[in-house]
């Protein structure tokens, strides 16, 4: 795993000195890699991220991971609106939708996934709490977006995939996807077709209706049941 030291001053102290428990994954959205990291270390721009990968795999690092970076912007994310003070971010080189959105590299993958079982040594970051910029700012980001390999992360235990499910959602479609995570009226001032819009780009990206079907139901629920059992093997290690 090859890391470069490319500092940022967009950073500050975590509120409490609280441990980062949540990973979020962002693309840059830049034209290119080079643009990307000059605004990422510009002091004009306030915004950083803690590592920036590029397309050929090559880490940059800009925060260190025990200070908060300017990564997620107006976000929320299981009840906590302060998204940066509890998380990690990491930006992936991409041209994003603006500029030509295309599939992220194997190398990038790949030094994607070293990279957060090196940070896992340090932070014992649960699969659930693996996630992406438009899942905790559904009203303004798409990223890292429909082309991003969340199913093959999944193998490596960085965020879930949900399993093939005939089980129909229990419950208030609002109150399940609040228990998985994501934000809803009235804590957050988007309408909830952001958040399903947000939840279908990640776990269905074949089709983002912004609209509620059974099909987004059986994906829920199969989520959730991997969101306890998740939680319950944490609890086990912990004791």
């Amino acid at each position: 795993m090859h890391i470069v030291e490319r500092p940022s001053p967009n950073q500050d102290e975590r509120a409490g000195g609280r441990s980062p428990d949540l990973l979020v994954l962002h693309y840059t959205g830049m034209q290119t890699a080079a643009e990307a990291l000059a605004r990422l270390c510009d002091p004009v721009a306030k915004v950083s991220a803690h590592y920036t990968i590029d397309e050929d795999g090559t880490i940059y690092a800009h925060v260190p991971e025990e200070r908060r970076a300017w990564h997620a912007g107006i976000s929320f994310w299981a009840g906590d609106h302060n998204v940066n003070g509890c998380s990690l971010g990491i930006e992936l080189v991409n041209p994003g939708h603006e500029f030509g959105y295309r599939p992220f590299a194997d190398a990038q993958i790949e030094a994607l996934i070293d990279l957060v079982a090196d940070i896992r040594t340090r932070h014992p970051i649960q699969a659930h709490r693996v996630v992406g910029h438009s899942d905790v700012a559904p009203a303004r980001k798409q990223d890292p977006g429909e082309l991003f390999p969340w199913k093959h992360l999944a193998d490596y235990g960085i965020g879930l995939w949900p399993e093939t499910s005939s089980r129909h959602l229990r419950g208030a479609v609002d109150a399940a996807l609040a228990r998985f995570g994501y934000g809803i009226p009235p804590f957050v001032d988007w309408p909830l077709e952001k958040t399903i819009a947000a939840f279908q780009r990640r776990f269905r990206p074949a089709q983002v209706t912004g609209l509620w079907d059974h099909e987004c139901g059986r994906l829920l629920e199969s989520l959730l049941a991997l969101v306890d059992s998740d939680t319950s093997r944490m609890a086990k290690v912990r004791d």
